[in-house]
């Protein structure tokens, strides 16, 4: 019986070892899921247009390695004034995902920013949003600040009419 107490005891130790091996490449497969999930989250949701320079005008052929790092040339007008489109991967480096997830279900901004958009995303696909972004290398630096209605922006900018009487 002391033997076969033995050999239980090896069979265990090999399982556990099996075990414990198989769950840290099942992790990784996850985490690759839930980054792939987060960039094609970019792609169909047009990040990219605003949060990466040049994108749109260039048909999206702007190297992935300079994907949403922001745009401080392009402004976005109207009567909230002038936004340029913040860069993404330096704000993200910022936030733990529990807070990323948080503000992007809660976030008010100025257009042409779709937050009510934003808003809706599952938390899922928010968390796998983060991965793909944090995952992306050097996150750059700050664009151009936000500027009052009354200030002029300098060339280029796109100009947003107001909205229609009654409608804000």
């Amino acid at each position: 019986m002391h033997h076969n107490n033995a050999l239980y005891g090896v069979l265990a130790l090999l399982l556990l070892g099996a075990f414990s091996t198989a769950a840290p490449a099942a992790e990784a497969k996850a985490d690759k899921e839930k980054v792939a999930r987060g960039r094609y989250l970019l792609i169909v949701g047009s990040c990219n247009d605003c949060h990466t320079a040049g994108f749109a005008p260039s048909g999206g052929k702007v190297p992935e390695s300079e994907w949403l790092l922001g745009d401080g040339t392009l402004g976005f007008r109207g009567p909230w004034g002038t936004t340029y489109a913040p860069n993404l991967r330096l704000s993200l480096s910022r936030m733990k995902e529990d807070d990323w997830v948080h503000y992007a279900r809660n976030v008010k901004t100025r257009p042409p920013m779709p937050w009510f958009n934003l808003n809706q995303w599952t938390e899922a696909d928010l968390r796998a949003f983060y991965r793909y972004v944090r995952q992306m290398g050097p996150v750059g630096a700050p664009v151009r600040e936000a500027l009052p209605p009354e200030k002029a922006p300098p060339p280029p900018y796109v100009q947003w009419p107001a909205p229609p009487p009654g409608k804000k």
